[in-house]
């Protein structure tokens, strides 16, 4: 089994995913657990002294105005554990959860909050136990930290909450902890606000959906290569020197999948003349494939770079400067970096939706498709065809325009105008993920849809790369043409061959490993 140690190297994101989706056992190495000791030291010398010090001897928020006395400090993190897992709606994702609880557990460890040893160590138990709390779907604004979703993790660690089951649903976590032999813990000082001080939730999403957009991006290829073929349209239009003057890598990137993808293709060679191709100006959601495509690399490389920085940072309110005892206020939980980033990936999405859409259209219309049949039936009028698989990935991009709107610019006060200015990064981060979701759907229509119209240009045969993704959609259960059929399952079974990598796969064992 893969294991991630915590103090030995900079988490990278393979890092988290190997944890949050494939199950890696999570260590606290040596250098880790002295920096948490000393951490910890700093923060018992303040605890100590008579001078208030925020978040260990103070209130929170509005609220750190009072002095508490230390007979009641204990129950003042308890208090705040409590009164902060105050989420409601569905049940987050157990990857999202996992994410949530390795990205704290990183900053954690680092030394930086002035947590004991212990609560660290209970932490990474709840990971290799693979108890998963139950966090919901609201409670966050994104500032001060993921605040409510971390705080029902904290929950958990005290022995209190509920734990998501071997079923699915809630079961009290007390009992889950004892089966597996993990002692709840009591929060001692500052360590219940080191708990839920932190971007955690919104930084485990971003890393996943960079990783899940990276797939999609080439699957977009993929599809666009196959509409491409499938109209009879040119590919002079990836030509590297076209795409040399206008140098962004995203765009060359793209371009240079399209060519390997349609090369040796019977259908191109088709309607080519002798030094030029008979089709002079395909629409712009064919000959723009790379340059949609391309930016969308590009925002893609810009959020990757926000969530590497963001994965090296400590994010703590106050935060225990280790060089020189000082622990110090500060406002690093604000999730703006995280925010914007994820709101321009669900533009990204939304316009890579968009463009996918319209070539599937072109493929069905009649008097746009070249000599294809209408809604590429089998008897036109008797049978629809595809007609209605349209209309279902209209509806995915419509409402992907509308996850599109941005969530970091929607701030909303709270705290008694305390925090009065939030990132909304995990709203922004929520979104994203249905807009990936919707995007693998919307992708894998168009691959149906191409699919079964390269198949009606037979006897022409399509490029080895494209054929390579036919034959991948037909092994997953989805069928060519004829006469209409019970359409959901085939587009769910084309969903699922984007989804488990075999499109791609069978693709990159032709052309290599796409850019």
């Amino acid at each position: 089994m893969t294991v991630v140690t915590l103090g030995k190297d900079e988490l990278g994101f393979d890092d988290v995913l190997a944890v949050a989706r494939d199950g890696a056992r999570v260590e606290i190495g040596p250098a880790a657990l002295d920096a948490l000791a000393r951490g910890r030291a700093l923060v018992d010398e303040l605890a100590a002294a008579p001078t208030p010090a925020y978040g260990i001897s103070t209130g929170f928020g509005a609220l750190a105005t009072r002095h508490i006395d230390p007979e009641l400090r204990a129950a003042l993190q308890r208090s705040l554990i409590r009164s902060h897992a105050a989420g409601l709606g569905p049940l987050v994702e157990p990857e999202v959860v996992r994410a949530l609880i390795l990205m704290r557990l990183k900053t954690l460890a680092s030394g930086h909050t002035g947590v004991r040893p212990v609560v660290a160590e209970t932490m990474a138990a709840l990971l290799n136990a693979g108890i998963t709390p139950a966090v919901r779907e609201f409670g966050s604004l994104g500032c001060s930290g993921d605040l409510a979703p971390l705080s029902h993790v904290a929950l958990v660690l005290m022995g209190e909450g509920e734990v998501i089951g071997p079923d699915g649903t809630e079961v009290p976590a007390g009992p889950v902890l004892a089966a597996h032999g993990i002692a709840p813990i009591e929060l001692a000082p500052k360590e219940g606000l080191a708990l839920i001080n932190g971007t955690d939730g919104m930084l485990g999403m971003l890393i996943m959906a960079i990783r899940d957009f990276e797939r999609l991006l080439k699957i977009a290829d993929v599809s666009a290569a196959m509409s491409v073929e499938a109209q009879l349209g040119t590919d002079r239009v990836f030509r590297p020197e076209l795409h040399a003057i206008r140098p962004h890598p995203g765009q060359a990137a793209s371009a240079a999948n399209l060519i390997a993808l349609l090369a040796d293709s019977e259908v191109m060679a088709s309607h080519r003349g002798e030094n030029t191709c008979t089709r002079v100006q395909d629409a712009y959601s064919l000959r723009c494939a790379p340059q949609v495509a391309g930016a969308a690399r590009d925002t893609l490389a810009h959020a990757a770079t926000v969530a590497e920085r963001e994965l090296a940072a400590i994010v703590d309110n106050p935060v225990v400067l280790l060089d020189d005892g000082r622990v110090e206020s500060n406002g690093n939980f604000h999730g703006a970096p995280v925010a914007y980033v994820l709101d321009f990936l669900a533009i990204a999405s939304a316009d890579l939706a968009s463009i996918a859409e319209r070539r599937t259209d072109r493929m069905l219309d009649v008097a746009r498709s070249h000599g294809l049949p209408p809604f590429l039936a089998d008897d036109p009028g008797v049978d629809s065809g595809l007609m209605i698989a349209q209309y279902t990935q209209a509806a995915l991009v419509s409402e992907n325009k509308r996850l599109a709107a941005p969530a970091s610019v929607d701030s909303i006060p709270s705290s008694a105008m305390q925090e009065d200015h939030v990132s909304m990064g995990w709203s922004a981060a929520r979104k994203l993920r249905q807009s990936l979701q919707n995007l693998a759907r919307v992708l894998a229509i168009e691959l149906l849809t191409a699919a079964r119209a390269l198949d009606l240009r037979a006897p022409l045969a399509p490029a080895p790369a494209t054929a390579a993704a036919v034959a991948a959609l037909r092994a997953g259960g989805v069928g060519g043409p004829g006469p209409d059929r019970y359409l959901s399952i085939e587009m769910r079974a084309a969903e699922q061959a984007v989804l488990d990598g075999s499109v791609l796969a069978a693709v990159e064992a032709v052309t290599g490993p796409l850019r």
